[in-house]
């Protein structure tokens, strides 16, 4: 046994023997002092030599009888022996490892619980927990020891291991914290105070740890116990001045810490804590700022608006690259702090630099260069908890945008007003600015970019008024605007400058540029081309940055609606002779300029797009540069020869061809995008002629549909198409340059992406350019889509070609050629039947359209033409669609409308005649003309409309089908009537239906009480305000009493209590305000119809409805008359004119529908009412 070893066993053995007799609780502080706390110090030193077992039994033997000495009473200065033992464990866990378990843990926990509290809670009750250093020391060393002793056992530790530590912390911090804490700080006894600093640097250390483990699976009420003493710690600092000593700082930046572990992962809601700590948190933005001049660069032109780069700053960014050799950081500072600058910044002769980030890890500076870190430390983890309370709830978040970003003079810098983006243009710590911009991004991103919408700026409000959100948000994005572009401008550190473009990105996607200056996105663009232009310092990260900047060209370009602003701005640019060379700048002379450098492949592809986002927002423009992209296009594919993809793999270069591969499908598709500028493309053609049959109170409100495919011509006016009209001319020429030029080289083209881009160029045609073509670039046209829809190998290419068949189908002139027509039927059933549902998709689209051509084209027989279309391809158009009305949703939808389109020309045959029909019980008045009209219709048709009666049950319950299982808008417009005009809502082709609908053939059958009874409840209960509009149209489909049968009553009393009821209902959805103006006017019209009918109805419980409603009838004629010279949208008088007349017309012969029912009731005093209202409409 050596020396150091034996007093150790010694005083533990005679300890041992001294306690076997379990004496009281003096004596066995009188044993502790006499054989262990006297000589504490040997044996700590002793602990190191002695095996861990050991070491761990015999401080187990001191915790116990420390614990049974707390559960004494009445014994005096306990505290001291306490404050002793705490010493001794300290020094022993620190210098030995200990054997811990569950059993030694637990005992460990408890007993040291029991002497902090006695510590604090007799400390605190004396009034003397502050200035008492030794009970501070004795607390601080117990923390630290259960740190230690945790860590030995924290890989067996339970997670109710890890609870009770945390409880039994948090109790700890709760003795310590309050208003005292910052009071006795600012007296003379800030030296003894260090120490209870230290106590709570090593609490909330602790209590990081413990969330850094498990804090995912720690329970909610613990979670939120820490929430509420973390907010009560920060919430002392939210009003108070931070202070900047050494000790301080350390808490600080361990608060922060913990404060951010807790918030990473949130067990619960934030919403009562959110504004609390944004309100603390903000002050640390300058913290360590205030007294001293630590800012990077200032602009000195504090006036100037967005994207003017003639500010100057006071210095340099503080990580331009330096010439020399490298210096460390205490030389580097010393040299910096002695040289004399000529620009400097009067409001500080010295200036201090962080020229690079490892600046923040050097620890061989001086005193002061660690006390800048430590600063630079705590604005760090500052802002890391703001960007955790982003994350945690974006929305709620959005609220506190006003306390944390900009909404003046984003580019002066002020010490106390200090926000995200100052820190991010001005902090002189690089990973400080990184974080500020990762955090702003983090704002921007996700559902806030949704609130955004509201924002709109209106210039600058006076001081002291009130401003409502809209008006805030407005200036915030404005001046982030203005601080994001002029980092650009002027950000040397590549890292920097990657995150501002990543931000300009979110801010370009968020902004809702139509609401803000009408100059603004034009300045963002002019200025990221400049930055473009002037290249970039880094070579190693030149092309990253530049494919950077070109990405957010494409978003700024792909804004929607487009500005004026910005067309003009390109079409100035045009006129100054750019694309011809004379002038090299701009944005066009820069995208071509790039997009023809193949040499870097990556920044040609995003030039590309660029192009494709110009040429879709400014048709205008883009059909000025077809010169250029002609000749780009057919430059790329002589520099890119096809070469086989089996080729490609034993190719040492195996990386460049599926590059060179999208290059070629970028410059086709901006070269389609041009062809549809140039042909005015603004969707797929309908085949209707029916346009002026619209109800007149739903024609003037037609809500078009946007065609994503189509070119925007949103900004064209009448009186400002002169360029649309000119390149519209040129259609047909450049049309035959693509096809003589490139089309023929990539149609057959190895590669499966470049012929499917190809074959969607014709998807962009226009029935007008088409027919204009030569005839050989006719059939090239037709035989390439047929051609590649039966016979290519690849999904995309044939998906592609059923887009263009299902396009050209509906060109007017092609349905008067047959054999076309079936080829395109062939192409189109083929790929109904792929495995792939991308394909069927587009097939059942492509069929849908073929099915209405169809439908034309039987009507051009019935006028006297004698071409025929056979009976199999009609029972083959038909069984088709049924089958796929069995498919994907998606694919239902388009199967359901080509049976509405079928439905309209096939005469069902053979229909059994049904006893006890719903219709036996009702009679009318007046004659009905539809059955002469339906039977001189078959007489006139071919046998290929014949269509046999169980096609017309299948489509019923394929209706049905539909209706139950969700898919609700297509269903519905099978039974709604092409011909009739009233569900022209959607202003396009998927709008659009048969003119002999289902409900006309079905009025017979069985099912049509239970077709009246699904549109009356989706009429009443659904929520999507489109699906009502689309039910409320159907209602108004049967032109007569006989088609309604039964259901004429229901449907009549149902859409009465909707119209009355209905400016008294609640929109839940937002998405539904848009339409319901719609909605109101499409009731509008279904309910004057029914009216209309009311008069040629003979039914008892008809004649009680319309009289017990005749005063809210009366009313609502009234305001409906009252409105008529309120409700066109049109700038043509005429028209309208026209409208309010046909609008009289419809009330006039309803009024009088109604007077009939009065007077056929005997109520000859509503008659009369009614007959005076009439009056006054004629």
């Amino acid at each position: 046994m050596s020396s150091v070893v034996r007093p150790w066993r010694t005083a533990f053995l005679t300890l041992r023997d001294e306690t076997l007799a379990s004496p009281s609780g003096p004596n066995i502080l009188h044993l502790l002092n006499q054989l262990i706390f006297c000589q504490s110090d040997s044996l700590i030193a002793a602990a190191r030599d002695l095996p861990p077992h050991e070491v761990a039994s015999d401080l187990i033997l001191l915790i116990e009888l420390a614990r049974n000495v707390s559960q004494s009473e009445g014994i005096q200065d306990v505290n001291q022996s306490f404050t002793r033992l705490a010493h001794l464990i300290h020094g022993i866990s620190h210098c030995s490892s200990l054997e811990m378990n569950s059993t030694s843990w637990a005992l460990m926990l408890e007993s040291f619980g029991r002497i902090v509290q006695n510590f604090l809670g007799k400390a605190k009750a004396e009034g003397v927990l502050v200035g008492n250093v030794a009970v501070i020391k004795a607390t601080k060393q117990c923390l630290e020891s259960l740190r230690c002793l945790f860590g030995l056992h924290q890989a067996a530790a339970s997670l109710s291991e890890n609870e009770q530590l945390l409880n039994f912390i948090l109790q700890v911090v709760g003795c310590l914290q309050g208003e005292s804490i910052y009071s006795y700080y600012l007296s003379d006894k800030q030296t003894l105070f260090e120490g209870l600093w230290e106590v709570l640097i090593v609490a909330f250390g602790m209590i990081g740890e413990v969330y850094s483990r498990v804090g995912s699976c720690l329970p909610f009420a613990i979670w939120q116990s820490t929430i509420e003493v973390l907010r009560k710690v920060m919430d002392i600092w939210a009003s108070r001045s931070l202070l900047e000593e050494n000790i301080i700082s350390r808490f600080y930046i361990e608060l922060l810490h913990c404060l951010h572990l807790v918030l990473a992962e949130p067990r619960g809601y934030l919403e009562d804590h959110v504004a609390g700590f944004v309100a603390a948190l903000r002050n640390f933005f300058r913290y360590g700022l205030v007294n001293k001049c630590h800012v990077v660069s200032q602009a000195t032109n504090h006036n100037k608006e967005v994207g003017q780069t003639s500010q100057k700053t006071c210095f340099e960014a503080s990580n331009r690259p330096q010439s020399g050799p490298y210096r460390p950081p205490h030389l580097r500072k010393k040299v910096v702090g002695n040289e004399q600058h000529k620009d400097e910044c009067p409001m500080s002769p010295k200036q201090e630099f962080i020229s690079s980030d490892s600046e923040c890890s050097d620890n061989d500076g001086s005193v002061k260069d660690s006390c800048s870190h430590q600063f630079a430390k705590a604005r760090l983890a500052a802002i890391l908890c703001i960007q955790d309370l982003c994350r945690a709830d974006p929305k709620l978040f959005t609220a506190q945008w006003t306390m944390v970003l900009p909404s003046s003079d984003v580019l002066q810098h002020r010490k106390y007003e200090t926000t995200l983006m100052s820190c991010l243009l001005f902090d002189p710590h690089l990973k400080v600015r990184i974080a500020a911009g990762s955090t702003i991004m983090a704002m921007l991103d996700g559902p806030a970019s949704i609130s955004l919408q509201i924002a709109e700026f209106k210039g600058h409000t006076r001081c002291g008024s009130f401003t409502p959100l809209s008006s805030s948000l407005g200036h915030i994005l404005m001046q982030l605007h203005s601080g994001t572009l002029y980092l650009i401008k002027h950000e040397t550190n590549s890292r920097l400058l990657a995150l501002s473009f990543k931000i300009l990105m979110l801010l370009i996607s968020s902004t809702p540029y139509s609401r803000m200056s009408t100059e603004l996105l034009s300045v963002v663009i002019s200025s990221v081309q400049s930055t473009v232009d002037e290249g970039f310092p880094f070579q190693s990260d030149r092309n990253s940055l530049l494919a950077a900047a070109i990405n957010c060209l494409t978003a700024a370009l792909s804004v929607s609606p487009s500005s004026a602003s910005v067309k003009n701005m390109l079409l100035g640019e045009i006129s100054t002779g750019s694309l011809e060379g004379r002038q090299r700048s701009g944005v066009l002379y820069t995208l071509i300029r790039y997009s023809e450098q193949l040499s870097s492949p990556s920044i040609s592809l995003e030039a590309f797009q660029a192009l494709k986002a110009l040429a879709h927002n400014y048709p205008k423009v883009i059909a000025l540069c077809w010169e250029q992209i002609s000749s780009i296009v057919y430059g790329i594919l002589s520099s890119f020869s096809d070469v086989p993809p089996r080729l490609w793999r034993g190719n040492v270069e195996h990386t460049f061809p599926p590059i060179k591969e999208r290059i070629i499908t970028s410059a086709i598709k901006v070269l389609d995008e041009c062809l549809r500028a140039i042909s005015g493309f603004k969707g797929t053609e309908d085949l209707s002629n029916d346009k002026y049959l619209d109800s007149p109170f739903t024609s003037d409100y037609v809500k078009t549909k946007a065609i994503s495919s189509a070119p925007l011509n949103g900004l064209e006016s009448p009186a400002s198409t002169e360029y649309e009209s000119k390149a519209y001319l040129l259609g047909s020429e450049r049309w035959t340059e693509a096809t003589d030029k490139h089309l023929p080289i990539t149609i057959k083209h190895s590669s499966a992406m470049v012929r499917a881009a190809s074959v969607t160029c014709f998807a962009g045609m226009t029935s007008s350019v088409f027919f204009s073509l030569p005839k050989d670039k006719q059939e090239f046209i037709i035989c390439s889509s047929i051609d590649a829809a039966l016979n290519d190998e690849v999904p995309s290419v044939r998906s592609a070609a059923c887009r263009a068949v299902g396009v050209i189908a509906c060109f007017p002139q092609i349905y008067h050629s047959p054999e076309v027509l079936e080829k395109f039927i062939r192409a189109a059933e083929h790929n109904a039947l792929d495995s792939l549902v991308s394909v069927r998709i587009t097939a059942s689209w492509a069929l849908a359209n073929i099915c209405d051509a169809l439908g034309h084209y039987i009507d051009a027989l019935h006028a006297g033409r004698d071409s025929r279309i056979s009976s199999e391809v009609i029972s083959l158009l038909v069984d088709s669609s049924l089958r796929l009305a069995r498919d994907n949703d998606k694919v239902k939808a388009n199967a359901v409308r080509a049976l509405g389109n079928l439905s309209r020309f096939i005469k069902f045959t053979s229909q059994p005649l049904v006893h006890g029909d719903p219709m036996d019980g009702m009679y009318y008045n007046g004659a009905e003309g539809s059955n002469h009209y339906m039977k001189e219709r078959s007489d006139s048709f071919p046998s290929a409309s014949l269509g046999r009666f169980d096609w017309l049950e299948q489509m019923v319950q394929t209706f049905l089908s539909c209706v139950t299982t969700g898919n609700v808008k297509s269903s519905i417009k099978v039974v709604i009537g092409k011909g009739s005009g009233r569900s022209r809502f959607s202003g396009n082709k998927h709008g659009s239906n048969s003119s002999s609908s289902l409900v006309h053939q079905i009025r017979f059958g069985t099912r049509l009480l239970l077709f009246f009874s699904i549109l009356l409840l989706l009429l009443r209960d659904s929520s999507n305000f489109k699906i009502r509009i689309q039910a409320a149209a159907a209602l108004a489909v049967p032109e007569t009493i006989r088609d309604y049968g039964k259901s004429y009553f229901d449907v009549v009393k149902s859409v009465e209590h909707v119209v009355e009821n209905f400016k008294s209902d609640q929109i839940s959805d937002p998405s539904n305000f848009k339409y319901w103006i719609a909605l109101e006017k499409q009731l509008t019209s279904t309910m004057l119809h029914l009216l209309g009918l009311a008069a040629r109805c003979d039914h008892r419980a008809i004649r009680d409805l319309l009289i017990k409603k005749a005063s809210f009838l009366e009313l609502w004629i009234k305001d409906l008359c009252s409105s008529l010279g309120n409700t066109s949208n049109s700038h043509d008088e005429v028209k309208h004119l026209v409208s309010v007349d046909q609008k009289k017309d419809v009330i006039f012969r309803t009024i009088q529908s109604l007077i009939e029912v009065y007077e056929c009731a005997s109520d000859h005093v509503l008659a009369q009412r009614f007959d005076r209202l009439a009056n006054n409409v004629r």
